[in-house]
Parts: structure tokens; C-alpha cells; sequence
């Protein structure tokens, strides 16, 4: 999928500013406390990159921690979340089975191939009763039902999404994990433009859903470059966060 093609240890200089930074995260913070249990203890945000989300996953009684493959996102985020955060990867954190009451995971799971291995990793983590709380269909939740959206729906598949609701519900439940009621949340900032999608089909972001060859794509940007308004930004995505909870 063509956002794992990211230098994430170039990235982390001005990725929040190109990601919707403070509101997004604030809106993503808030939804992911509305699904963990009132007496959790402990959370662990997975790939917490620069820990914008991260250091707002605050309540009273909860202690919460970070963790990324990356150095450059973790700088940051040491900053934002002293003593929080641990350079890790998401298939082996190094952590006790069941000595956490939460784990998120926040635009995360679109972005790998080996979902399944992360949610096992997050099960063997919780104890029983614990939480694990992911984004979903991250791509779907780009179709706001805009122009830009009517030219590119025709070509859109989730076939090879690796966030794909479905495929996440059944690598939970392979390891004990139930699906509970979920959220969802506005990504503020991240409203498309018609100029900034012909970019991006350019520079393959969306090697995750769409496949046509370069005369499709050349077709495609023809059409988005006639749309009116090209840097008018249309409507925000509002992304899902799906719930798992630990049986036992």
C-alpha cells in the first residue's frame, strides 16, 4: 500500500501540520476515550508516531504510553509524552501477556500487510476484559460524496484493503477478542481538493484501492482537473474506531 512507502524517519518533521494535525488528533483522542472502560488502568497507543494523539489520550487514573518502529516520530513524541513512549514493533511489543486494560491503534492498520500478526500481539497484551480499539475501512471513510468521489468511486476496491472491518473482526476473534459497539470521529483538515487528488494519484497514494494502468489514471486526472474549485477543500472524512473486547 503505497503510504507504508513513507520515509516515517523524514516524515516526522512536519507530519502532524500535513495530517490535520491538533484537531484531528483531539477528535481521534476523544472518540478513543470513549471506548475504554471507565476503570482502565493502562493504554498503549500503537505507532503513536508523533504523539499528538497520544499525549490526549488523558484522564484522570489512566496512564498512558507510545510506542513506534520509527526514532524521528518518537523524538517527537518523547517531548509531548515524557517517559511514555518505547521504540517497538507493533508484532512484538516488549510486554508481560495480559498487563495491559487498553491498546489503540490508530491509522495503523490500513497501512500494513500483517494486521493479523498486530491484533495478536494486542490480545496477548490484555488482560481479560481489556480493550482493543482500531481504526477501520480507512479508505471508505474518504468517500465523503463529493464530485471528486463520484469520478473516483467507479474505480475504488476494498478487496485488498488490510483495514477492512470484516478481515480485522475475524483476526480478533481468532485470539479471543469480541466485537463491541464502536465510534466515530471527523478527520479535521483532511478534506480533498480536486488538485491535491491529481497529486496523489500522480505519486500513488492510492496504490490500496485503485490498480488501472496509466491510461486509466491519466483519464481519471482529466476529469478531476475539469472539476470547478480546485482548491476548494470538500468534506472532511469521518473515520470508524472498531472495539474488541478481551474474553475471560
Amino acid at each position: 500500500m503505497a503510504e507504508t512507502l513513507l520515509d516515517y524517519e523524514a516524515e516526522a518533521a512536519h507530519y502532524d501540520r500535513t495530517r490535520g494535525g491538533v484537531p484531528r488528533a483531539a477528535a481521534a483522542a476523544e472518540a478513543v476515550l470513549r471506548l475504554v472502560p471507565p476503570g482502565a488502568r493502562t493504554l498503549l497507543d500503537l505507532a503513536c508516531g508523533t504523539g499528538l494523539v497520544t499525549e490526549r489520550l488523558s484522564r484522570p487514573g489512566l496512564r498512558v504510553h507510545g510506542a513506534d518502529a520509527a526514532h524521528a516520530m518518537l523524538r517527537v513524541a518523547a517531548a509531548r509524552v515524557p517517559d511514555g513512549v518505547v521504540r517497538a514493533d507493533a508484532r512484538r511489543l516488549p510486554l508481560p501477556d495480559a498487563s495491559l486494560d487498553a491498546v489503540c491503534a490508530v491509522w495503523l492498520l490500513h497501512l500494513v500487510p500483517f494486521t493479523a500478526e498486530i491484533v495478536a500481539e494486542a490480545a496477548r497484551v490484555l488482560r481479560p476484559g481489556g480493550v482493543l480499539i482500531a481504526t477501520v475501512d480507512k479508505d471508505a471513510a474518504h468517500d465523503v460524496g463529493s464530485d471528486i468521489d463520484e469520478i473516483l468511486r467507479p474505480h475504488r476496491s476494498a478487496e485488498s484493503a488490510s483495514d477492512r472491518a470484516d478481515l480485522i473482526t475475524r483476526h480478533a476473534a481468532a485470539h479471543g477478542l469480541e466485537p463491541a459497539p464502536g465510534a466515530r470521529f471527523t478527520g479535521h483538515g483532511q478534506g480533498s481538493t480536486p488538485r491535491d487528488t491529481v497529486r496523489k494519484l500522480r505519486a500513488g497514494y492510492f496504490a490500496s484501492w485503485f490498480d488501472g494502468d496509466a491510461a486509466t489514471a491519466d483519464t481519471i486526472a482529466a476529469a478531476l482537473t475539469a472539476l470547478p474549485d480546485q482548491d476548494r477543500p470538500r468534506d472532511d472524512p469521518r473515520y470508524r474506531l472498531a472495539r474488541f473486547v478481551r474474553r475471560g
